[in-house]
């Protein structure tokens, strides 16, 4: 399954760090950036998330809320926002089904070896939960930047 340009995000609750939970359609009414990570605390992830980190004054100056997905556990949540001062939420998805929906469990390869793992890739939700912005395969550097002058547009 994948998630398309126009369409309704699909729902989910998840567990977060702090041992508290999000639910998509709770936050109906703000914008939400949607990203989805590989890793805790792996060069690209950190860089990733250290981006949202540093602007996330802006972010919030367009309305929107901010959530981290990986399948890494709540506990490697809570010691990866510790770690790096992370002022948003970071959600678990430990059986994958949130990835699967998003469509961004994929067959990856590194050094010639295959295997199914997270692709880097952001959503941009309108206050209707409305996908309005899609990044696949995201390079760190600038990523950060373009998702804010999407969101500010919205």
């Amino acid at each position: 399954m994948s998630v398309e340009f126009g369409n309704k995000a699909p729902d989910f609750t998840l567990p977060t760090d702090g041992a508290g939970t999000v639910t998509l359609s709770k936050l109906n009414g703000n914008k939400v950036v949607l990203y989805f990570y590989p890793k805790d605390d792996t060069s690209g992830c950190t860089a990733e998330a250290c981006g949202f980190r540093d602007s996330f004054p802006d972010y919030g100056g367009t309305g929107a809320v901010v959530i981290g997905i990986s399948k890494d556990s709540v506990s490697s949540h809570d010691k990866f926002k510790k770690k790096h001062g992370l002022p948003f939420i970071l959600a678990s998805d430990t059986g994958g089904d949130v990835c699967e929906k998003y469509g961004v469990w994929v067959e990856k390869s590194m050094y010639g070896r295959k295997y199914m793992g997270i692709e880097r890739a952001t959503f941009l939700l309108d206050g209707k939960g409305v996908v309005r912005g899609i990044w696949h395969k995201v390079r760190v550097p600038g990523h950060v930047t373009e998702v804010l002058k999407a969101a500010r547009a919205l």
